[in-house]
């Protein structure tokens, strides 16, 4: 039986060796990178906080949280995305966990994290709803959730970067930040929405689609 995830995994894998070419992937320029250094302080708890970085790529925003005291677990379903984080961390000197493995149901402890951090990650899932309710579990009470999204088609465009196999993607151009809350307001106890789109320094430069970081407390 064909895995509805290899496709997935094999695109991410052949991106790897540029997706840190983009401004807010690479976090290359100081003033992008001290820009989202400074949203994570303010949307995690303070550290040292035991953080799931779910869909981290290359590992640069694990990198920010290390750097800011926090135990940081990484999950990403690329391999190669994942070589890329474990080397940018140990150039570093600095310490995380990265494992391959899928956002939709991580290899991660139940209750076991202050805070789950994802960026960009909801447009992949292949079960949006019941992939919010499994990482809400993955909280201890009180937890943080910050999700960083956006939607960068129209309504309606849902076709899919992957190679046919993969799983249909019910979000693929992005989630709006009204169905995103709807989704999640059921399971915690808390939820603010933050607009992104204004913060040129973020992307590296203007942007003129959705975006936000929605964070909620469980």
């Amino acid at each position: 039986m064909t895995d509805p995830h290899a496709p997935i995994a094999a695109y991410w894998d052949a991106a790897a060796d540029t997706f840190d070419d983009e401004p807010d992937h690479g976090l290359h320029d100081p003033a992008v990178r001290a820009a989202w250094a400074s949203r994570l302080h303010g949307w995690l708890p303070e550290p040292p906080a035991h953080v799931l970085d779910l869909g981290c790529g290359t590992g640069s925003l694990s990198l920010l949280l290390a750097r800011q005291g926090h135990h940081v677990t990484g999950i990403d379903l690329a391999p190669g995305m994942i070589a890329r984080a474990r080397a940018k961390l140990a150039a570093t000197g600095l310490e995380a966990a990265f494992h391959v493995g899928n956002a939709d149901t991580p290899p991660a402890r139940s209750g076991g994290y202050d805070a789950l951090l994802c960026r960009h990650l909801a447009w992949t899932l292949a079960d949006p709803p019941a992939t919010l309710r499994h990482w809400v579990t993955l909280l201890r009470p009180g937890g943080t959730l910050a999700l960083v999204e956006g939607r960068w088609r129209e309504a309606g465009d849902t076709a899919s970067p992957y190679e046919p196999g993969a799983h249909p993607l019910p979000w693929a151009g992005g989630v709006r930040a009204r169905d995103l809350a709807d989704a999640l307001r059921p399971h915690v106890t808390e939820l603010a929405v933050t607009p992104l789109s204004q913060d040129a320094t973020l992307w590296g430069g203007p942007v003129s689609d959705e975006r936000y970081a929605l964070v909620a407390r469980i």
